[in-house]
């Protein structure tokens, strides 16, 4: 498949300072590498703080890496000249997990879809916004209304419009599903694979809900503690994981039947603390299954 995003290497480190003038380091990202083909869905999970979301938004430069590179086309994103990286990052968009918050509640929701059209005229505006609008269900005078008089579902339709209007090449999701219920998660992930095949869409979709990333992802990445841990076809890596750490996530997922559930929590044996060496190796086990593994 054709290369899209190629990650090498992304380090980011926050540091902070408290009232003592002591300088306290956090490594939310180490040595990341993976790439995103042109048209596939790559899953990306882990636990709270594993590094998910500052991988994502680093990407799109939403976060500045300590070290590492970014290329997007087969180009690295900081060697352009500022307009080449400008019409870059145009090629790249983020849907947010709470579609309220990321709305101008004094935005309609035409003017909400027209604002990233601002290279268009104004009527060439607004028919591209009502024909995104009206895709995602949006039509009709419910155009014209604040996101208040929106349901979450709804705003997170407006979020997906607003950032698929120009056409991108890539889309995060960060979470977009999670603050919904389950009946709307459905109708929002069945709307983005219509979106992907409609518009060609590449996307990074991350996630905790394994049941969603096992239905819309080609492959998953699982990361803990700031790093990569695992990466494989998304079949294979939930019908045989490898690393400690993504049988114990496996592991985790609810299981409707407590017969099923007991008899999975037995026949799963985790340490509950899992340590990453530092002297690891990234080693391909099978074509395209890659694992973490210490060297020996």
């Amino acid at each position: 498949m054709e290369e899209l995003i190629r990650v090498e290497h992304a380090t980011k480190t926050f540091r902070s300072k408290n009232w003592r003038g002591t300088v306290s380091e956090v490594r939310a990202v180490e040595d990341v590498s993976l790439t995103i083909h042109r048209g596939e869905t790559l899953g990306l999970v882990g636990e709270s703080g594993s590094g998910k979301t500052t991988l994502g938004r680093s990407i799109l430069n939403l976060e500045t890496l300590t070290s590492g590179e970014i290329f997007f086309e087969g180009k690295e994103l900081t060697a352009l000249t500022a307009e080449d990286r400008k019409a870059a990052y145009q090629q790249m968009q983020i849907i947010f997990q709470d579609p309220y918050s990321s709305l101008n509640p004094r935005m309609t929701a035409l003017e909400l879809v027209m604002e990233p059209l601002y290279h268009e005229t104004k009527d060439a505006a607004r028919a591209k916004a009502k024909e995104i609008l009206a895709i995602v269900g949006i039509t009709g005078d419910d155009v014209h209304k604040l996101p208040r008089s929106f349901s979450g579902g709804q705003r997170q339709r407006i979020g997906i419009a607003r950032a698929v209007v120009n056409r991108p090449a890539f889309v995060l999701c960060d979470e977009p599903t999670s603050a919904l219920d389950v009946s709307i998660q459905a109708q929002i992930i069945q709307l983005l694979l219509r979106l992907q095949k409609e518009f060609s869409l590449s996307y990074l979709f991350i996630s905790h809900d394994l049941s969603v990333i096992r239905h819309i992802s080609d492959r998953t990445a699982v990361m803990y503690q700031g790093k990569l841990v695992e990466l494989a076809p998304t079949d294979r890596l939930f019908d045989n994981p490898l690393h400690p750490y993504t049988k114990k996530l496996l592991a985790a997922e609810p299981i409707a039947d407590p017969v099923l559930a007991r008899g999975a929590m037995e026949q799963t044996e985790i340490q509950s603390t899992i340590t990453l060496t530092p002297l690891y190796e990234w080693v391909e086990v099978e074509p395209d299954h890659f694992v973490r593994r210490e060297k020996r």
